[in-house]
């Protein structure tokens, strides 16, 4: 009798465990569908360095637009800061930081006085369509270019670029831009978003892209600056925000575009001694609280 009551208990027991596996296995499958269409990228750096499962490191190889500086795999120019260092980022923040560093010599035979960093997650991590977004802070310095952008896989600029955010040196407006066959370099679709004197770039700032099958709308801290559709583009060429996209982030010095904007030529192109102080005293950052993407569609 004991038996038989200790053989029904255990049946009930078998039981009862199968149907709550059967319960939580639903749940699991409830869950991954109901964030299939939510966050499929966040890094808000709370370790102690950079993750490399999340990003590569850039090191200079091909040089572009007169840009000053050579990136370089190195924890002087991208770091993780925590406490009153992350300058209100609560859990950590990301760092690039250009350095003063005269004659510096790239892998190939070129030389620059300056180096930086240049990180993106090329083959780690890509997306088709969504909200890209990171919350900013950046330093103010004429023909500093740190910017947060979104790149193609194949060739440029016939699979796409996206520019969120782009800093050059006045410290009361960031820019972004579109980049495509026919409409690139000097493109036609580029806006500036003009801030508050007193809530300027030297404060965090979200910088964010909404990314659909038919338009790129540009967002800062929630608000529409800029919207480029399919149609605008085709007008130019062909539309080139129909393949997955790379996320990027890096510190660029002088150039092209600063120098256009300043018009400064000595001692550097595109950044006046000023700012070659600033780098100097280790003061010219951006600065990164966290970046998320979330897939719309």
């Amino acid at each position: 009798m004991n038996y038989q009551k200790c053989k029904y208990c255990f049946m009930l027991f078998l039981c009862l465990t199968f149907a709550l596996s059967r319960v939580c296995l639903a749940q699991k499958k409830s869950k991954t569908i109901k964030t299939g269409n939510g966050v499929i990228f966040f890094d808000d750096f709370t370790g102690n360095k950079l993750d490399r499962n999340k990003w590569n490191v850039e090191v200079t190889g091909m040089h572009v637009n007169n840009e000053l500086q050579a990136y370089v795999d190195t924890a002087s120019t991208i770091f993780i800061v925590s406490g009153a260092a992350a300058e209100g980022a609560k859990n950590g923040a990301l760092v690039l930081r250009p350095q003063s560093v005269p004659g510096f010599k790239t892998k190939d035979g070129q030389n620059f006085d300056f180096i930086s960093g240049r990180i993106n997650t090329r083959n780690k991590f890509d997306f088709m369509y969504g909200t890209a977004e990171a919350r900013i802070k950046l330093t103010d310095g004429s023909g500093l270019w740190p910017a947060w952008w979104i790149l193609g896989n194949g060739m440029w600029p016939q699979t796409g670029e996206i520019d969120i955010m782009e800093y050059v040196g006045e410290k009361d407006w960031v820019s972004a831009a579109v980049h495509g066959p026919g409409y690139s370099g000097e493109t036609p679709f580029v806006n500036r978003q003009y801030f508050d004197i007193k809530n300027d770039v030297t404060h965090w700032h979200v910088y964010a892209v909404d990314w659909t099958p038919d338009n790129l709308d540009f967002k800062y801290d929630g608000k529409l600056m800029f919207r480029v559709n399919r149609h605008m583009a085709e007008h130019y060429g062909k539309w080139a925000f129909d393949n997955k996209k790379y996320l990027i982030l890096n510190y660029a010095l002088g150039g092209a575009y600063p120098a256009k904007i300043n018009g400064v030529t000595e001692p550097y192109n595109g950044m006046p001694a000023s700012t070659v102080n600033l780098i100097k005293a280790n003061k010219a950052k951006m600065l990164v609280d966290w970046i998320k993407v979330t897939k719309n569609h």
